[in-house]
């Protein structure tokens, strides 16, 4: 089993998102009895970090994201209760959430936030960093869908969270939009630019997310992101139990125990109905770099105006939408309804 610390091996951190990035999956329905379940079983291999809300964050629970089946307060006491080595951590988007979200995430335990912005919004996050570090939170900073811009933008934004006091910054592949170049060209240049460490989170919609971070962590990256069995949003996320076998394989130490690893991924076998895959679908995602959580909004509206739902994704990456627009679907659906849009040609 890999996680007995051998010597001379450089330390990669996992952090678990299989209860907040999973919950889009499961669209929002984890019990807090099944949350606590999963996450006693991660404490059990060993993971650091593991990271408990809304799929959309802290307050995504709503008319427009979905309702959960718990509130943030309740899932976040309850996995809490089973943590004593692990770290519980929290994703918030400004906009979404709200400090006062944050003050509940704190008085339930939570050790980690990770604050996330679309890759040229950082500046919003300024207020929310501010205060998890006045709490005494290990701060994070995410960006969101970087597929969308070149280094020198990332590196901007990135510079504002690390202004504000991030303790690190995180590059979402929020879309599963990239090759490993792609990568290996943001992390690159935010390692020499940036003081503060670099994580990557990957979603797996052109079968890249276990490849693409293996390239993170071998360009400079500390930090990476997986779910139990790949659990997320569109073709789902790197997943966890193969990440560690992997990185482990690569000479990286992740302090995972990869046998319990695989244990708790199994639970989710008599757990989730329908795990992720990279359906046409989910893969047009990837390919035309729409964000993975307007999947099932996308079917929706596509149902409702009769409209293929790959003429809509296609679209939608024409027009750039970004993380938390899921409402302007309906609005690009009925446009390309009325004009009677053909079928789209991606060829």
């Amino acid at each position: 089993m890999c996680g007995g610390g051998k010597l001379g091996k450089k330390r990669i951190r996992i952090i678990d998102t299989t209860l907040r990035d999973g919950m889009h999956a499961v669209k929002h329905k984890f019990t807090v009895e099944q949350m606590v379940k999963i996450a006693g079983a991660l404490e059990d291999a060993k993971v650091e970090t593991i990271e408990v809300s809304h799929g959309d964050g802290l307050g995504g629970s709503s008319i427009n994201y979905g309702f959960a089946a718990a509130s943030d307060k309740e899932y976040l006491e309850g996995v809490a209760s089973v943590l004593s080595k692990s770290k519980l951590a929290v994703l918030l988007l400004p906009g979404i959430g709200t400090v006062e979200d944050l003050k509940i995430a704190v008085n339930a335990g939570t050790k980690v936030a990770r604050i996330a912005t679309h890759v040229t919004e950082a500046d919003i996050s300024e207020e929310h960093i501010v205060y998890c570090k006045e709490m005494g939170l290990e701060t994070i900073g995410v960006l969101m869908m970087t597929h969308t811009v070149g280094p020198d933008k990332i590196v901007e934004q990135a510079k504002l969270m690390e202004s504000y006091g991030a303790d690190m910054v995180y590059l979402m592949d929020s879309a599963g939009a990239m090759i490993p170049r792609d990568v290996e060209e943001r992390i690159v240049v935010l390692k020499n630019e940036l003081s503060i460490p670099i994580g990557f989170h990957a979603h797996n919609n052109l079968g890249l997310a276990i490849g693409n971070s293996l390239r993170a962590a071998d360009v400079g990256a500390v930090s990476l992101d997986g779910t139990l069995r790949g659990l997320g949003a569109g073709a789902g996320n790197a997943q966890e139990e193969v990440l560690v076998a992997v990185l482990d394989k690569a000479g990286y130490e992740t302090g995972v125990d990869l046998y319990r690893i695989m244990d708790a991924a199994e639970l989710l076998d008599s757990i989730v109905p329908q795990l992720p895959k990279i359906d046409n679908t989910s893969l047009l995602l990837g390919y035309a770099g729409v964000y993975s959580s307007f999947l099932l909004h996308t079917y929706r509206a596509a149902e409702k105006f009769k409209l293929d739902p790959r003429d809509i994704i296609i679209e939608l990456g024409r027009r750039k939408a970004v993380g938390g627009q899921e409402d302007w679907i309906i609005e690009v659906a009925a446009e390309m309804a009325a004009k009677k849009s053909p079928r789209g040609n991606v060829a």
